[in-house]
């Protein structure tokens, strides 16, 4: 087992607007960096902040860097657990096959019981 593997992760959960708020990118952003870092990483995308797998993310705010952001977690393997809620039903949503893990509030508790640190956006 490595130390990666065994260190708790770090939660990074996003709820801000890609649509309004830079603040989803650099919540991913962020992310990205921890996980380059050698830190396990779990992303947790609660309400409006699932729209960072929305097909049409490239027109929002920081769109571009979404996507690209996104992308690089797709070839990392990288899970996003989303808020069960927020899922949409579309065929406009989660077009780059990333591995979802549906969440409610008592498997975003436990994720951040679990957890070293949780950054919240």
């Amino acid at each position: 087992m490595t130390a990666r593997a065994a260190a708790a992760p770090v939660l990074v959960a996003v709820s801000a607007d890609p649509q309004t708020s830079h603040r989803a990118n650099e919540a991913i952003r962020i992310a990205l960096g921890i996980l380059a870092g050698e830190n396990s990483v779990v992303i947790a995308l609660l309400g409006a902040g699932a729209k960072i797998l929305d097909a049409e993310v490239e027109d929002y705010t920081d769109g571009e860097d979404i996507a690209r952001h996104v992308a690089t977690f797709r070839k990392l393997g990288q899970p996003f657990h989303v808020e069960r809620a927020a899922i949409p039903s579309g065929r406009n949503w989660n077009q780059a096959g990333l591995e979802i893990v549906p969440l409610d509030g008592a498997d975003l508790a436990r994720l951040m019981a679990a957890s070293r640190r949780v950054l919240v956006f």
